[in-house]
């Protein structure tokens, strides 16, 4: 067992001390990672390498030390990299539909259409079954790879990927019924 399998056998049982040292050897490579990968926006980059140890602490226990570290940080970033470029889309389709709209209505009437939305896309989570609903957030708000869903809810990885699937026909389904093509554009940038 070489020495980064042998910190990550000791992360999984809770080891600070390993998990300091599995920190110092990779923070530094993730934040060129993410430097690369983000057209070296250096404090998206910090942010990320942070939130990224945070999650590696959150599910020590997923880990798995006969596998590359390195690749599971660089798809934990990469994947935090994606959820923070689709939110800020988001924002930003917003921002121009808000732009575009009747200049009459005031900020406040804005703010709280956003919110409307917002729920709305919450109340579709809310109506799929439990399992899916729980498969979609751990996917989509925690950012979980289907791999670490499969592991923690001891499922196959096909399972997962096929109840990611039903959940954003589902949702897709709705939301085009009820809102416009610019709306669908958006709310798709943050379900998928």
């Amino acid at each position: 067992m070489n020495e980064e399998s042998l910190y990550i056998h000791q992360l999984r049982s809770g080891d600070s001390r390993s998990f300091e040292c599995l920190y110092t050897i990779w923070s530094g490579k993730l934040y060129n990672f993410v430097m690369r990968i983000s057209k070296g926006d250096s404090y998206l980059a910090e942010d990320i390498v942070q939130s990224t140890f945070v999650k590696v602490w959150e599910n020590r226990q997923l880990l798995d030390p006969d596998k590359s570290f390195g690749s599971y940080l660089c798809t934990v970033a990469k994947n935090q990299l994606v959820n923070i470029y689709q939110h800020r889309m988001l924002e930003y389709l917003y921002q121009e539909k808000v732009k575009t709209s009747e200049p009459t209505e005031n900020t406040t009437e804005k703010e709280v259409d956003y919110h409307l939305l917002e729920e709305y896309i919450d109340s579709l989570i809310d109506q799929l079954p439990p399992a899916r609903r729980e498969i979609f957030v751990l996917s989509r708000r925690n950012m979980l790879t289907n791999k670490e869903i499969a592991e923690k809810l001891n499922l196959s990885e096909n399972t997962v990927e096929s109840q990611l699937t039903k959940a954003i026909s589902f949702m897709r389904s709705k939301i085009n019924k009820h809102y416009s093509l610019s709306v669908s554009l958006l709310l798709y940038l943050l379900i998928d």
